[in-house]
């Protein structure tokens, strides 16, 4: 029974593949170092400029501190004077916080007068309407009670520090483009072989063993592949003989059962003139045996025969509906003849890619083994319906059903299920449904009717692409 899950589509493989998701990583982690990166030289270029504006600053107060405090207010006023890209910003304030002098409305609150910078915006503290800058200040209490405070532009340094990150941005996103396309372009090449091996190791998935696994690549993928070569090649040799010895022992026995069958049935015409009623059931009975062992030879026959079928050689397209409506006319009167009712509902449906005759012997094996297994009077049902997947098509008794853990085990050949033992058969009857549901890649699912048994196959490939 073929469980493998449905095909995804050609874009979630992709996706799924080792590249893409090595190439994802690595496309997250460029990101993640850049903007790590662009945060390191952001921080190191502000503080590196922060620190030197302190410095700068420091001089500044301290030559400011060398002056009398009856010069200071006129110092500042000619800085201010002859300052031309009015980069610095000067304020000298009272003990009550009124403006002496300088270019600077108001003293920053938050502004310390340990001569320590701090980074500030002076938000409605200078006297004109442009937006107001963002600087670095220091400031200190001198002796008589006066606070002075000294200010530089951040301006040029912020604009510096945009500009780099701006440049890391613009060359990190065409290193990331440019590393993504070599890496797809690189990969391109390995794609093509995996994808030519998916299809190889497909085919000996759905049983040619004759495939092998491309070779010329030189590389791990290389090695892996003839190491494959070789074991399939084992695996290939071992499965022909075996194949070949069980082929040879039905082919051998069943001739010398044929003609035991056909020496039965001259002693049962002898049994009957000498009128031994019970030497006749004997004969009769011993008849039943070997007329058992034959079906059985058969149906393994049968099996190995549809399993060394060429794939898909004669396939063609194929209306179900019509097949299954053949199938319901043939057993309708082996249903009559048990009591049994026997109906058939059919459905439109897409038309499928498959052999003809193979179909119609395992949905014929399938209303056998449901006529056969439900009591007089039940009831067998096959539906064929269109699912949004494909055709499917389904056969419900009312019978003793298949216990849930044995659902894997009956279409192992010779397999009779605890409650249908006493019941004549061969015990392979499913499993040469199973062969030819692996020759179509179709699946076969075993559930519970409540009461009785729903084998459901569904007609469409589950074959990867």
């Amino acid at each position: 029974m073929d469980t493998t899950l449905p095909a995804q589509s050609a874009l979630g493989r992709r996706w799924h593949s080792t590249t893409f998701r090595l190439l994802a990583i690595y496309a997250v982690i460029f990101s993640l170092s850049v903007m790590v990166l662009l945060g390191v030289i952001g921080w190191a270029v502000t503080g590196d400029m922060e620190r030197e504006f302190d410095v700068v600053m420091d001089w500044q107060l301290i030559y400011f501190d060398s002056l009398p405090d009856a010069d200071l207010a006129d110092a500042i006023h000619r800085r201010i004077e002859h300052e031309r890209m009015h980069s610095n910003y000067y304020g000298l304030f009272g003990p009550d916080g009124h403006l002496l002098a300088g270019d600077v409305l108001a003293l920053p609150p938050q502004l310390p007068t340990n001569r320590t910078g701090k980074t500030l915006n002076l938000t409605a503290s200078m006297g004109h309407d442009e937006e107001p800058p963002r600087v670095r200040a220091m400031a200190e209490q001198r002796k008589d009670g006066s606070t002075l405070m000294i200010a530089r532009d951040l301006t040029h340094v912020l604009r510096i520090r945009e500009t780099i990150i701006k440049a890391l941005v613009g060359g990190g996103i065409l290193c990331l483009l440019a590393g993504t396309a070599g890496g797809l372009a690189l990969s391109v090449r390995q794609m093509r072989r995996l994808k030519a091996i998916r299809h190889v190791t497909q085919r000996i998935a759905q049983g040619d063993l004759a495939q092998r696994l491309p070779i010329g690549g030189r590389d791990e993928v290389d090695m892996l592949a003839h190491l494959v070569n070789h074991m399939l090649a084992e695996v290939e040799r071992l499965m022909n003989e075996v194949k070949g010895a069980c082929d040879g022992i039905a082919h051998d026995l069943r001739t010398p059962l044929a003609h035991v069958r056909t020496l039965l049935a001259h002693a049962a015409e002898r049994t009957s003139l000498h009128d031994d009623a019970e030497l006749s059931a004997l004969v009769d009975r011993a008849r039943i045996e070997t007329d058992g062992l034959l079906d059985r030879f058969r149906a393994m026959l049968r099996i190995s025969e549809i399993g060394t079928l060429q794939r898909r050689g004669g396939f063609s397209e194929m209306q179900l509906q019509t097949l299954v409506q053949e199938v319901g006319e043939l057993y309708e009167p082996l249903a009559e003849s048990r009591s049994i009712q026997l109906s058939v509902h059919t459905q439109p449906v897409d038309a499928i890619h498959g052999d003809r005759a193979l179909l119609f012997e395992a949905l014929s094996n399938l209303i056998d083994n449901a006529i056969k297994f439900t009591p007089e009077g039940g009831v067998v049902r096959m539906e064929l319906r269109q699912t949004p997947a494909g055709p499917q098509v389904d056969i419900i008794d009312n019978g003793p059903g298949i216990a849930a853990d044995e659902r894997d085990a009956v279409l192992q050949r010779f397999y009779r299920g605890e409650t249908t033992r006493h019941l004549a058969g061969s015990g392979l009857g499913l499993s040469i449904v199973s062969a030819v549901m692996r020759v179509h890649d179709f699946t076969m699912k075993i559930g519970n009717a409540r009461p009785g048994a729903r084998i459901s196959i569904e007609c469409w490939s589950r074959t990867l692409a």
